[in-house]
């Protein structure tokens, strides 16, 4: 491999920092820079091992006296930053020593029979990386949002979702009418359902509905749905979280293939 350019940065007004700070600050500023920051050896690390190439590493004085060099050195390109400049470039409480900008895929097209999971206008960003560590977990291959839902792509999103993006097909901005095109059944969950999930056989494979955290999924949605499922919940909780939900519809459809 060539040996990357290192540069030693030292001023807040520096172009990249610049860029960065946007990409940190703005949730969806990936969609206008064609650019995404990711923070921490854990993400740059799953983002190689998905095959990605960095297009800048970023690494503390620290850092690049450390271990990590060796991490910054899989980019063409290293910036190394004193600590507080770091600081200022992070979305972290505690700022990483370490991040990558990568390039952003941009806008892709929706797989009619991947198994799916359909995320309608959920707003908050820990839920939806939370749904997509779930979806790639439990062999679900594509997660598309409809329009009104989080930036699949924003700083909070990819730090809950830990990796997850980097296996997943993601399709975002998404109008409900565009999912007539998928040709695979979709399942909703309701506590009003008769039927409990464990009892059905679920369908493979599928799409999995899952909607707004106090609205929940749309009524012209739900009609939409070839399945209505309840969720057991012998405490007598009236709902479970939208995350915790979406992990226990996506874990059922991948025990019940796993034991056919």
């Amino acid at each position: 491999m060539t040996a990357p350019v290192v540069k030693a940065v030292a001023s807040r007004d520096n172009p990249l920092l610049v860029r960065l700070r946007k990409l940190g600050r703005d949730p969806v500023a990936y969609r206008k820079l064609g650019e995404l920051w990711i923070e921490g050896d854990h993400l740059c690390r799953a983002f190689l091992q998905r095959g990605g190439v960095p297009l800048q590493a970023v690494i503390s004085e620290a850092g690049w006296a450390s271990p990590l060099r060796e991490l910054a050195q899989e980019a063409p390109a290293v910036a190394v930053l004193p600590a507080a400049l770091m600081g200022g470039v992070s979305t972290l409480e505690s700022p990483a020593p370490i991040g990558f900008v990568v390039p952003w895929i941009g806008a892709i097209q929706l797989h009619p029979d991947a198994a799916t999971v359909v995320l309608d206008r959920l707003q908050d960003a820990g839920n939806v990386g939370t749904i997509l560590r779930s979806a790639s977990a439990f062999g679900f291959t594509q997660v598309v949002a409809l329009k009104g839902t989080a930036g699949l792509w924003s700083p909070k999103v990819l730090r809950a979702g830990m990796g997850a993006h980097f296996g997943l097909s993601l399709v975002e901005g998404v109008e409900a009418a565009a999912l007539g095109s998928l040709s695979i059944p979709m399942l909703a969950t309701s506590s009003y359902a008769t039927q409990a999930i464990h009892e059905v056989a679920l369908p493979w494979p599928c799409a999995w509905v899952l909607g707004h955290e106090g609205e929940g999924v749309s009524a012209a949605l739900q009609v939409r749905c070839s399945l209505t499922l309840r969720i057991p919940q012998p405490g007598g909780e009236e709902s479970l979280n939208v995350g915790a939900a979406a992990a226990v519809c996506l874990y059922e459809s991948a025990r019940q293939r796993l034991s056919r």
